[in-house]
C-alpha cells in the first residue's frame, strides 16, 4: 500500500493527500451510491488522521442519511468522499486518486442485492448482499 497518495476533484478545487495506508477498494452497489455516481462507488479508505484535505471553498458535504455524509466538489460535481458521522476513517473514491495508488486493488462488492440490472458482476471477487 502507498505511504503517500494524493488525489483531487476534476477541477482541482479540492485536493487531498493521504500519509498512510489505504484500504483495498470496495465496490458499493447500494441505491445511494448508484444515484450519486451514475454507476457504483469504488472506494478505498484512510484514517482521518492520515487524510489532509485542501479546499478552495468548493468542498460540500451532503447528509446522505442520519449516519453518514458524502463529500463532493460544488464546482465540478466530482464525488470524492463518504464518511460515517463520528467515524475514524473516510472513504475516498478510487477514481479521484492521482496516478499510482500504491498497489491497492478491488477487493469485494457490497450491497449487490441493490445493484443495477443492466450489468453483471463476474470478476470472481466476493459479493455481499449488504455491507461487509
Amino acid at each position: 500500500m502507498a505511504d503517500i497518495t494524493s488525489g483531487s476533484c476534476n477541477c482541482g478545487g479540492v485536493t487531498y493527500t493521504v500519509r498512510g495506508q489505504l484500504r483495498e477498494v470496495i465496490a458499493c452497489h447500494c441505491g445511494q451510491c448508484r444515484k450519486q455516481s451514475g454507476h457504483f462507488y469504488a472506494a478505498t479508505s484512510a484514517s482521518n488522521m492520515d487524510l489532509h484535505i485542501e479546499d478552495s471553498g468548493s468542498l460540500k458535504w451532503y447528509a446522505a442519511s442520519e449516519d453518514a455524509k458524502r463529500g463532493f466538489c460544488s464546482e465540478c460535481g466530482s464525488a470524492l468522499f463518504w464518511k460515517r458521522n463520528g467515524g475514524e476513517h473516510t472513504s475516498i473514491l478510487a477514481g479521484s486518486l492521482n496516478g499510482d495508488a500504491g498497489g491497492i486493488k478491488l477487493d469485494r462488492h457490497i450491497f449487490v442485492a441493490d445493484k443495477g440490472d443492466y450489468y453483471d458482476l463476474n470478476d470472481g471477487l466476493p459479493q455481499f448482499k449488504q455491507a461487509n
